[in-house]
């Protein structure tokens, strides 16, 4: 069963601006799937027309065969949605942030509350339970955002960028707790300006820009269509002169460091073969960014 199917799905504001133009987009039940785009692309717009805070101008919308605009009720139970923005009552402790949020969707108050202790136990919260939301940090409320939004186990859930602004530990273990969640059956659907989440924890993903969807496939997919990557080394020379490296495209070079993009054609073994003809040595080698942040750069700059 599809998660989700759209079909040409547009949204135009009173204003004449259009936020979506025609995304199609299907989602297979259980996946972990990354919509990218730069910002205004449309991905939080479609993400809040889904999810019922917007209306569409046109196109179909499907989750769990359930159309929006016939049975939008059940399309809202069966939707978790981690916001960008803190959206809860900021003088309400965590506990009764969660408490109230299973009540909206029918849960009786003592199940409730047995929710709330579970997930705010998992998003290592419980310890502040009793605490006014404002005094939590911005990663502990990212991370209540997330408890929330699984309060009332829903089959798909949206994570609206969910590590912005989390230090990198924290960032971490939210990926493995949100793995967690997904191999337990919950599909889930992530917007993210890490590209590295999505390259680790997703199977397919979409690439979103101008309103439009370009490119859509699994990850293992698209990396493979990547023919360059940027490399970046620290490099010494006697002679302090730049390299001359045929067939590469020297992006920076400062006498100490060197990027390079190198493409399957022309792999690291030549390039480290010039290099040492020209009496340069390399001290340390990385990556400047990963894979599917290249392909994605060159995509929507293309467009």
């Amino acid at each position: 069963m599809k998660a989700l199917s759209i079909q040409g799905l547009k949204k135009v504001y009173k204003n004449g601006f259009t936020a979506v133009k025609d995304v199609n987009l299907e989602v297979d039940e259980g996946d972990f799937f990354a919509l990218l785009g730069p910002n205004g692309a449309g991905k939080s717009t479609t993400i809040s027309i889904i999810c019922s805070l917007l209306n569409k101008t046109a196109g179909t919308v499907s989750v769990f065969g359930h159309d929006l605009d016939r049975e939008p009720n059940k399309i809202k139970a069966a939707l978790g949605l981690v916001p960008q923005e803190f959206n809860f009552s900021l003088f309400e402790p965590p506990i009764e942030i969660l408490t109230n949020q299973a009540g909206y969707y029918g849960i009786p108050r003592k199940e409730a509350k047995h929710r709330a202790k579970i997930y705010l136990k998992k998003m290592e919260l419980w310890e502040h339970r009793d605490k006014q939301a404002r005094s939590l940090s911005g990663g502990m409320k990212r991370r209540l955002l997330i408890a929330r939004s699984l309060v009332h186990h829903p089959r798909l859930l949206f994570l609206d960028e969910p590590t912005a602004g989390v230090d990198i530990e924290i960032r971490r273990s939210m990926w493995e707790f949100i793995q967690e969640i997904n191999q337990q059956g919950t599909t889930i659907i992530l917007t993210t300006h890490y590209l590295e989440e999505a390259e680790s924890l997703c199977k397919n993903v979409a690439i979103i820009n101008e309103g439009m969807v370009v490119k859509q496939g699994s990850v293992s997919e698209l990396l493979n269509q990547s023919n360059t990557q940027t490399y970046v080394f620290d490099v010494h020379n006697s002679e302090n002169k730049s390299p001359e490296l045929a067939g590469f495209t020297v992006n920076q070079f400062d006498g100490r460091q060197l990027e390079v993009e190198v493409s399957k054609d022309n792999g690291l073994n030549q390039l480290f073969s010039l290099l040492t003809a020209q009496g340069f040595e390399v001290s340390s080698m990385r990556t400047k960014t990963n894979r599917l942040e290249e392909f994605f750069l060159r995509l929507v700059n293309k467009n």
